[in-house]
Formats: C-alpha cells, sequence, structure tokens
C-alpha cells in the first residue's frame, strides 16, 4: 500500500471529522467530475453556503441504506434511467426549517438526516434536499461519489450520512479532473480520488488470510491439490487449485482466474472464462507444476446478478463496458491482493502468468509479485463472443492476436 495513499486520506478523514470540506474526483473512466464533500453530523450553514456558492452544483446528501430504510425514504423514481444509476430518493425538509432552501435550512435539514432518532415525520415531503441511497457494499460496488461519501464517513467512525456537491467551473460548465487540483488548492480543500479510497478501503478492509482446509481434487484435467482460504469477507472462500511443490526460485506457471458461473460451469459462449480456466489445468498438469488461483470476482468484480443485467443490456446493443457504464458499475472492478498474498504466503515471488491483460501483470508488481513472462491464453473464440473480446481489446487493453480489429 502506497504510504502517500494512506497519510493523503487519512488528512482528509481527519480534516471531515474535524467539520472541514475536501473533494473527491471520481474516474476519468466515468463522470471525470469532482464533488466538495462534508459529513452530515458536522454540517455548518457557512460549509453549506460555500458549496452552494463555490461549487454550484446540485446538493444532495447520500446515505447509507439502513438510514434510508429506518427515515422511509424511497426511490424518487423505481425504474430510474439516470446513466450511472444515482439513487435519488424523494426530497424533503425538517419541519424545523421555515423555507427550507437557505443555508441554514438546508445544514439544519442535514444535519437532522444524520441524527440516528430522526424518523420519516420529523421532514416534510418533498422539500429542497435530494437524498442519495449508497450501495450496499460501497465503492466496492458502485464507484460514484453516493458511494464515496458515504464510506469516507463511515470511514471516519460518523453517521453514514454526508452532504456533497457537484463542481462547476465559472463559465457553468464541468470542473473535470485537470481543474479540481486549481481548485482544491485555491481554496485550501485536500482533494481525493475515488481510486485512492478504494486502495485505503481495501488496506483497512484487510485481513490475515487463514487456510481453511487443503485436500485432494482429482479431475478430467489431472490430479491436483485444492486448498480453501478464508480471506475475512464473508464471502465463499478463495482457492487455491495447485501441482507440485510451488515454493522455490523458479517462477511458478500461475493463472488468476475470476469465478464465472456462466462460463466455467454453465459452458456458456458468451465469453472465454471456461475455456481459459480448463486449458490452463491442461497445461499444469502437463508441467507437473503451477496454480491456478479461483477469485470470487464474478463479472470482473461487480457480481452475478449485475453480470446478467449487462448481459441483458448487451442484447439491446450495448458493447460489455457501456453496459457496466449504463448500470452505473466499474469497467472492471477486481483486485489480485488477495492472490499475490496466498502466493507470497505459498513462498512464490515470481510467476510466468497465463493471461491477456496486462493489468494482472501490473497489480501482481504493486503487491510484489513479478511476472517474469506473460504466457498467452487465447482460447475460446466463438462467433458468440467475438465482439465481446474485441471490446476488451480495443477498450481494455487486452492482448488479444486472434481477435480482429
Amino acid at each position: 500500500m502506497n504510504e502517500q495513499i494512506i497519510k493523503r486520506v487519512e488528512r482528509a478523514l481527519a480534516e471531515l471529522k474535524a467539520g472541514k470540506l475536501i473533494i473527491v474526483a471520481d474516474s476519468v473512466d466515468r463522470e471525470a467530475e469532482g464533488d466538495v464533500i462534508g459529513l452530515a453530523e458536522k454540517v455548518s450553514a457557512k460549509n453549506v453556503n460555500q458549496m452552494v456558492t463555490k461549487a454550484r452544483g446540485l446538493l444532495c446528501v447520500p446515505m447509507g441504506a439502513e438510514v434510508a430504510k429506518r427515515l422511509n425514504l424511497g426511490l424518487m423514481i423505481p425504474d430510474s434511467s439516470d446513466a450511472f444509476g444515482t439513487a435519488f430518493t424523494t426530497t424533503l425538509d425538517a419541519k424545523t426549517t421555515s423555507t427550507g432552501i437557505s443555508a441554514f435550512d438546508r445544514a439544519d435539514t442535514i444535519h437532522q438526516l444524520a441524527n440516528g432518532t430522526s424518523t420519516w415525520d420529523d421532514f416534510y415531503h418533498p422539500g429542497h434536499i435530494f437524498p442519495l441511497i449508497a450501495r450496499k457494499n460501497g465503492i466496492y460496488e458502485r464507484q460514484g461519489h453516493t458511494e464515496a461519501a458515504v464510506d469516507l464517513a463511515r470511514l471516519a467512525g460518523a453517521s453514514p450520512v454526508a452532504y456533497i456537491c457537484e463542481i462547476l467551473k465559472k463559465n457553468g460548465k464541468m470542473a473535470r479532473r485537470k481543474d479540481l487540483k486549481a481548485i482544491a488548492e485555491g481554496n485550501h480543500l485536500t482533494l481525493l480520488t475515488i481510486d485512492e479510497i478504494i486502495a485505503y478501503r481495501r488496506y483497512r478492509d484487510a485481513q490475515p488470510i487463514q487456510s481453511i482446509t487443503t485436500v485432494s481434487l482429482p479431475t478430467r484435467y489431472g490430479d491436483f491439490t485444492l486448498e480453501a482460504f478464508d480471506t475475512g469477507d464473508d464471502s465463499e472462500p478463495t482457492l487455491l487449485i495447485s501441482k507440485g511443490h510451488l515454493a522455490g526460485d523458479e517462477p511458478l506457471l500461475t493463472r488468476l482466474h475470476s469465478e464465472c458461473l456462466t462460463g466455467d460451469i454453465l459452458g456458456s459462449k458468451r465469453c472465454d472464462c471456461g475455456p481459459q480456466l480448463q486449458e490452463a489445468l491442461r497445461r499444469i498438469q502437463r508441467n507437473g507444476r503451477g496454480a491456478v488461483l479461483y477469485l470470487r470476482q464474478e463479472g470482473r468484480g461487480i457480481g452475478l446478478a449485475n453480470k446478467l443485467k449487462a448481459y441483458a443490456l448487451q442484447e439491446q446493443g450495448l458493447d460489455t463496458v457501456q453496459a457496466n457504464q449504463h448500470l452505473g458499475l466499474p469497467i472492471d472492478n477486481r483486485n489480485y491482493e488477495i492472490a499475490a498474498a496466498i502466493l507470497k504466503r505459498k513462498g512464490v515471488s515470481k510467476v510466468r502468468l497465463m493471461t491477456n491483460n496486462p493489468d494482472k501483470i501490473h497489480q501482481l508488481a504493486e503487491y510484489g509479485i513479478q511476472t517474469t513472462e506473460r504466457v498467452s491464453l487465447e482460447v475460446g473464440l466463438t462467433p458468440e463472443n467475438k465482439n465481446y473480446l474485441l471490446t476488451k481489446k480495443t477498450k481494455l487493453n487486452h492482448l488479444l492476436s486472434e481477435v480482429g480489429n
């Protein structure tokens, strides 16, 4: 974990807890915009006024789903067509306000939303404040400002409610990444990116990896050893499927394989996942030594339900990247820190990596595992997945020579 990121995020958390504002920028692959963010329980009329006069976007209040449930706040429109899946609820004002629109009234409403004893009856409906509901797993699930703000509130040990406002430039256009640094410096605000918050959450959430059990695994591809690891996140165990002695100076033939129920189990032709897993096992069997890390990151990390929703959008003409973006989900939310930790535990520091995805090589390097050779794994090309693979090549930079341009 980069020490500078840790210090930057912890400085921002300290400022939030002190009642100050910060700026958070999202990915250039998403909106490439910045929001001013504060903790709802630390809100002040001065900060609200600074938001609406300096940032000039729409003032909203992101909150954890449990808060929205307590307040009986439902979605403004059940079947929203918002391009990024922002979960707006019905609007409101605290009943202690007058018109509800002044900076003082809005600060009052925001503060009461962070009050753990407030209920639906404490507010007028509709009103001038726009609550937003964050996804359950925060920025792991959706890399938006809603989730980033609530995650920061949780990391700060505060009520999971924040207030945010998009930043517009003086000419009325959105402030993009290149503008945000100057705006942050000019207003003496700390600037974070959502990627930095994700990295910090992974650093904070990291749990000691525990081996659950080890068994023999005879398969149609060969005889292997299967070891299950508890990674401390209440999900299904990460699996190590291996053959031979893993530790040593000789690089280990390795595959990092993200779970794909439709491809691995059902034999779907929409992807190349199943054939890649099968071929990796065959090669390890022939080599006499190697490992597959089977990672529970269905749908490039968005989960099975969201993957199937993305499939439905692909049937309407979107490609795999556009479908994720339409759902407000990250294009690729996978992380290979757990894989690197398991390899290190097994005494592996160098690998010959079976992959077409250069991001796996880069991430392993960040976590201290050297890839001495990339072993191409171009298998499973079908008429049904040709466009899918082409999108991975052109938009996700996968190294696929057998797919056209």
